[in-house]
């Protein structure tokens, strides 16, 4: 990279944390800092939802998987469409129309506070600890662009470029910086903003490499065989209709994802936030894939993970690059942010219940700002530790073990009448039992793959690891709770608890949508539309490409301006 780069992207991550800290003043009480009052703009919930699925992985996992394997990246991607899109028909509404602010009050009030415990510690600590294996994939991105000079104190020895736990430690510090300064709403702007940069710049890159190329027909003539093709490898239908199942059940049950259908005003906004995040992903993969399946065809030879930012270095300018990387460690920012704002609301709810109930809302503004320093470290651990253990090998793990049977009990609890606090945790342990014994003592030199009436079974796993593995996260979680629901005769009290606070709630009215974060994400258009046009000055040969973007993110910013109005003179009528 140029200069230019290095001073784009620390410019940029400056912005982003003096933006979060402008929503500092707005922490007055926890539903601020946690839910954002309930007044958050459907289209900011549904943009931050929609980059909370984004990270490094995004550039590495599927861009690696386009590079080597094509179209069916683009298949895998469009699964989360269609799981948001069941999720917008079915649960958002429900959610915000379940009164709380949180999933774990949900939780707390349907099934009791042990197993708001257990999700609170087991899976907030997991959680974020694998939020630190993104951190560290990133870290990997950045630092390949950073070549350092011999006996430089920011350089990795072995490589000779920038470290990457030196870079993992900043990059968990700024996540840090703007959860605790600015809380959900500060998580939710910066979401909007890295939203536009990114997709802006993939947009641009997607022309430039097809022009490298020779076109669109010189890229299919050179393709290799079955790179168009919507399934590939062990990515077989199967694996895309387990894949659809797992990220609705996400969407629907995470905490993540239920804050964004929480954070809005009314029943119909969540559906609408839920149905924007389905349009962007059953549109945008194709562009976002575009350029690692085009640089197959250029160099064949990379390694897959770096396939997405060499792409985009061939094609774009000086100054491109560095804001292309700036949005790439912004999305994985977002997410993490996302993750421990949720988290850090759950701890600090769980210290009001155990040990200070009736603490003042500044006293628990200030506990929560402390949980988020201390859940951040945790964040720092995992980027450390995990790529001893293997990046996705640790994802690809814990996401077969834990997300279905941690949150289709949650799911159905909206629902049933009959689940219980027991039944829930059955589900929960059952299902952890049922994927390692598939997972691992069916494998390899697992423990039951040398008993012999079992080896047909252990050869069919060994045959459909992927498939073995869907099938054991998720349908043996959904057999016990269908069992008890069918044969359950009784009620569990914590179902009328929940209805009573259905009853309680009462939509906001339209005029007290918060119309700042809109605000500071078009001024922020404007202060990157300004800079890229600066860019066209230094690099002349690239200036109307630079001057187009510069023209378009304007456009951008005009029109967020126009829909702001139109909301502030809704206000005041």
């Amino acid at each position: 990279m140029h200069t230019v780069d290095y001073i784009i992207i620390i410019f940029y991550i400056l912005g982003i944390v003096a933006a979060g800290m402008v929503f500092t003043s707005k922490m007055k009480n926890s539903k601020e800092m946690f839910a954002a009052g309930g007044k958050s703009p459907w289209w900011v919930s549904g943009l931050s939802a929609f980059m909370t699925i984004f990270s490094a992985g995004t550039f590495v996992i599927w861009g690696g998987i386009a590079y080597k394997y094509g179209v069916v990246a683009i298949a895998i991607n469009l699964c989360y469409g269609v799981s948001a899109l069941l999720v917008g028909w079915f649960l958002a509404g429900v959610w915000r129309k379940a009164g709380v602010d949180s999933a774990s009050e949900f939780l707390h009030q349907r099934f009791g506070g042990s197993i708001v415990q257990f999700y609170t510690w087991f899976k907030g600590s997991l959680t974020l600890f694998s939020t630190g294996g993104a951190v560290y994939a990133l870290s990997k991105i950045i630092c390949a662009l950073i070549p350092l000079s011999e006996g430089n104190l920011l350089a990795d020895p072995a490589t000779g470029h920038l470290s990457v736990p030196l870079t993992s430690v900043f990059i968990c510090l700024v996540v840090i910086i703007i959860a605790f300064a600015g809380g959900l709403w500060a998580v939710l702007m910066t979401d909007v903003l890295q939203f536009v940069i990114l997709t802006v710049s993939v947009v641009f890159v997607v022309p430039l490499i097809l022009t490298e190329v020779g076109g669109w027909g010189a890229f299919a003539a050179a393709a290799p065989e079955g790179f168009f093709t919507p399934v590939a490898a062990e990515f077989s239908w199967w694996f895309l209709i387990g894949w659809m199942t797992v990220n609705f059940i996400n969407f629907s049950g995470d905490w993540a994802f239920v804050q964004r259908w929480v954070c809005v005003p009314t029943v119909k906004d969540a559906k609408k936030s839920a149905f924007l995040i389905a349009g962007l992903y059953l549109a945008s993969p194709i562009f976002w894939m575009i350029p690692p399946l085009v640089f197959r065809v250029i160099n064949p030879n990379v390694d897959t993970e770096q396939a997405y930012i060499l792409a985009c270095q061939l094609v774009l300018p000086a100054g491109m690059v560095g804001l292309m990387v700036a949005a790439m460690a912004s999305a994985t920012a977002s997410m993490a942010t996302t993750r421990l704002n949720v988290y850090a609301g759950a701890f600090t709810e769980a210290y009001q219940r155990l040990f200070k109930q009736s603490a003042s809302e500044k006293h628990l503004v200030f506990v929560g700002r402390i949980i988020t320093i201390t859940l951040g470290l945790t964040i720092v651990a995992g980027a450390l530790l995990i790529p001893h253990y293997g990046y996705t090998k640790f994802i690809i793990d814990i996401n077969t073990l834990l997300y279905v049977p941690l949150l289709l009990p949650t799911i159905w609890g909206l629902f049933s009448r009959k689940i219980s606090l027991t039944t829930a945790w059955v589900t929960t342990a059952v299902g952890f039992v049922t994927a390692y014994i598939v997972k691992f003592a069916l494998r390899g030199d697992g423990f039951l793959t040398g008993i012999e009436f079992l080896q047909s079974l252990v050869i069919w796993i060994a045959e459909n690891s992927r498939i073995a593995d869907m099938l054991a996260g998720i349908l043996f979680p959904f057999l016990i709770l269908t069992i008890i629901e069918l044969l359950g005769k009784h009620e569990y009290p914590g179902w009328e608890r929940t209805q009573k606070l259905k009853h309680k709630f009462h939509e906001q009215p339209a005029a007290e949508v918060d119309t700042l974060p809109g605000k500071l994400v078009a001024i922020s258009l404007v202060v990157v539309a300004l800079v890229i046009g600066l860019l066209s000055i230094i690099n002349r040969g690239e200036a109307l490409l630079l001057l187009t973007m510069s023209v378009v993110l304007l456009f951008i910013a005009g029109v967020f301006r126009h829909y702001l109005r139109k909301a502030d003179q809704a206000v005041e009528g």
